[in-house]
This record gives C-alpha cells, structure tokens and sequence, in this order.
C-alpha cells in the first residue's frame, strides 16, 4: 500500500478536477432536468384551466397525462445508444430542442385527440435525456460520489415544481392576454427554456473528461482512471466486456429494478400530476395559494433527496435509504387516502414527497456497482423504460379512480400496494448484494 505522503498529491488533484468538473456540468444539467420535468409535468397546474376550457373528463386527461410516458418508454433504450454512439453534447441538445418545441404546441390544443397527440409525441422527444445524463455523469464521477451528484442535479425536479407552485398562479392570471388562455401562456412561457438551454448545451457541454479544455492533462487522466477502475471491476463481475449490452439484459437486478421504478413512479406520477386539483379539493384556497402549498411540499423534497445522497454515499449503503423512502410513501398514501382532514391529509402528501425524494440518489447510484460502458447505457435505459410505464398506469388510473368514485381518496389508497410491493423487491435485493459481496470475499471464488 502506498505512503499517504504519496498519496497526498493525487488526491488533491483529484479533489481539485472533482470540483471543477462539479461548477462547470452539474448546474447546467440541473437547468436541463428541472426545465424537462417542468414541461412534462406543468399540465397539472394547467387542468386548473384547461380541462374546463375544453370539456375534459378526468379520464381524458388522465390518460393524456400518461400517454406521454408510453412514447417515452418505448425510444429509451434507442435513445441512449444514439447517445453513446453521437456523444451527449449533440444528442442531449436536439432531445431538448425537440421538446421544446412540441411542449409549445400544447396552446394549440382543442380535442382529446390532439391532447393525446402532443403528449405522446412530447413523451418521443424527451426520451432519453434522464438515463442519458445519468449515464453520463457516471463517466464522470467515481463510484463514491455517484449518490450526491445524482442528488445535485435530480434536486431541479423537485425544485422546478416548487417554481412552479410559485408562478403558476400568475401566469394562469394571464387569462385573454393577447387572446389566449392563462392554461396557453403557462405552456408557452415554460417551453421557451428547453430550446435556449438546448443551444447552450451544444456549445458548452464535452462529450467526455478527454474534451473537457479547462482541466489540466493530470486532471484529465485523473478523472480517467478514477472512472476506469470502477468499470473494470463492473466488467470483470459480470462476466462480460463493458461495450456489450448483453449482460445488462441478462442481469437479474436490471429488471428487478426496472420493476422497482416503475412501482415507485406509478405511485408519485398518480399524485403529482393530481396535487393542484387534490389540495384545491382538500383545502379551498384559491390557484396561487395552492401554488404555494405545493411549493412547500416540494421544497421539502428537495431537501431530503440532497440529504439522502451525501448521506447515503458516506454510509456506502444505499440500501440504508431506500427501504424507509418506500414505507414513508406508503404512510402517505394511507393517510391521505382515509382522511380528507387537512391536519392529517396534508402531512400525509408530503410525506409521499419526502419519501419519494430521498431514496433518489441512492436508487440510481445501486446500477453504477454492477454495470460498465455500453452495458451501462443499456442496463439504465432498460431500468428507466420499465420504470417509467409506471408514469402511464399511474395518472390514468388516478383519472379513472375520480371518475368511477367522484373523489381521489380510493385512487390515493391503492397507490400504497405498489410501494409495499417496491420495499419487497428492495429487501431482496439487498440480500441479494449482500451474498454477492460475501460470495466475493471468500478466497478462490
């Protein structure tokens, strides 16, 4: 083992390229993600309007809301290769461009049919811009940072809702202002971020630490090796080389994952893009203070999905961070769905956020441990896709549940058997890295 007096330079080189590379693609990619999770999301805010504007059950939008999801889920995996293969400063900018433009044309809305339409062809062009910019941080940053750098630009999810809480009110205010609806400038105004950013992620963002012109060549190499060691040891393990998607596909813990996500996203899609109307519901209060409500909760999502990060990277378990995500979601879901108190069903939808936020970092870190290279791209695109049809079933089912019983309670109720189902799949998962470790450590094997 090397003398720490050895040792002592390469670390703070390393340090010194970690927070370089940290100030100069985290906020950026934090920009992106908050600005797609704003224009896949913000309809929520806008059925305030809308669906009275254009005669939508709650089915209808329902099933629009999770349309988009399908289209989503079924250009993921192609998605990500078309990543690896064009590198993610082209591709990360047309996936942005795209969506931009198609989230404007929401203003142009009148049927179900064309509501379906957008949705579905929105969902086409956002496709791989999460999975992608996960795999790309994970070319990045070494395996014991991935949990907090996730968190560090996952946060703008939780925060871009908490914008919107707060400017919703005014923008839906905008109402006959050069002859469109409050719901038309909502869509309009949020959309116009995705096409700027997409040129600045054209011209600013490096395929790879090997093109990234402002760290030094030992930074460079520094980054490199870090990165290097991790996927060979990820190569090794899984019997295969890091440029073939093959042991992705055959991994037990790939679909056992995927089947974890798309039980979480089922649940918090079935909420989130219900909560303006739930909490209008429950509370009474009018659209901007509603806004309000929701930024709150949200606030405090973010905050536990930074603190579930760095904590769970200190620990080295993520595991540890998981499981009480999954039983915090449930407690919420159970509460508000057999109380419409305001004292207990309010608490109770935060705690579905808290829940959902702080087992982020961990959840997307656990795939960086098994998988490499070409194999990675697949292995989180296969996660992502299985993960996010959850995103469909979730809000059609809340939208139907309304309709059927004319309230949200029951809808609310039942989102509890996914995430018990979820806190099943991740105690065996745990035990399942845990005899793999085990099984590792014993000598000849």
């Amino acid at each position: 083992m090397a003398a720490p007096a050895c040792d002592h330079p390469a670390d703070a080189i390393a340090a010194r390229a970690l927070r370089k590379v940290t100030w100069r693609l985290i906020p950026l990619i934090a920009l992106g993600y908050g600005t797609a999770y704003m224009d896949r999301v913000n309809i929520s805010f806008a059925s305030l309007q809308m669906n009275r504007d254009l005669h939508f059950s709650n089915t209808v939008y329902g099933l629009g809301a999770g349309l988009f999801f399908l289209s989503y889920a079924a250009c993921e995996v192609p998605s990500n290769l078309l990543l690896y293969r064009f590198g993610a400063r082209r591709w990360l900018a047309r996936i942005m461009v795209t969506w931009g433009v198609i989230a404007m044309a929401m203003i142009f809305v009148r049927t179900p049919r064309q509501f379906y339409l957008v949705r579905f062809l929105l969902g086409m062009a956002e496709a791989g811009f999460f999975p992608g910019v996960v795999f790309y941080l994970m070319e990045w940053f070494p395996a014991e940072l991935r949990a907090r750098t996730i968190t560090r630009f996952y946060v703008s999810g939780p925060l871009s809702s908490v914008f919107m809480g707060v400017v919703a009110g005014a923008l839906l205010k905008l109402q006959g202002r050069l002859s469109l609806a409050g719901w038309q400038w909502l869509f309009l105004v949020e959309a116009l971020p995705a096409v700027v950013l997409g040129v600045v992620f054209f011209r600013y963002l490096p395929d790879s630490p090997a093109e990234a012109l402002w760290l030094t060549e030992r930074e460079r190499q520094t980054i490199l090796a870090g990165v290097g060691r991790q996927s060979a040891r990820n190569s090794a393990a899984s019997q295969g080389g890091g440029e073939s998607i093959g042991p992705a596909l055959r991994d037990r813990r790939v679909w056992l994952l995927g089947a974890f996500m798309f039980c979480m996203l089922a649940s918090i899609y079935a909420y989130s893009f219900s909560a303006p109307a739930i909490l209008q519901s429950l509370t009474g209060l009018s659209i901007t203070k509603v806004g309000f409500v929701v930024a709150g909760m949200f606030l405090l999502g973010a905050v536990s999905m930074v603190c579930g990060g760095v904590l769970s990277d200190r620990a080295a378990e993520p595991f540890r961070y998981i499981l009480p995500g999954c039983l915090l979601m449930v407690a919420g879901f159970l509460g508000c769905g057999f109380s419409r108190a305001q004292a207990i069903a309010i608490p109770a939808l935060s705690l579905v956020v808290i829940g959902n936020y702080v087992m982020q970092g961990p959840l997307w870190s656990l795939s960086a441990t098994f998988l490499s290279g070409r194999s990675r791209a697949a292995g989180i695109a296969v996660m992502n896709t299985i993960g996010i049809l959850g995103g469909f079933i979730g809000p059609y089912w809340m939208g139907y549940a309304k309709d059927l019983t004319g309230n949200d309670q029951r809808g609310l109720l039942t989102m509890s058997l996914p995430m018990l189902l979820a806190a099943a799949i991740m105690i065996y998962l745990r035990g399942l890295a845990r005899r793999t470790a085990l099984a590792a450590s014993v000598p000849g094997e």
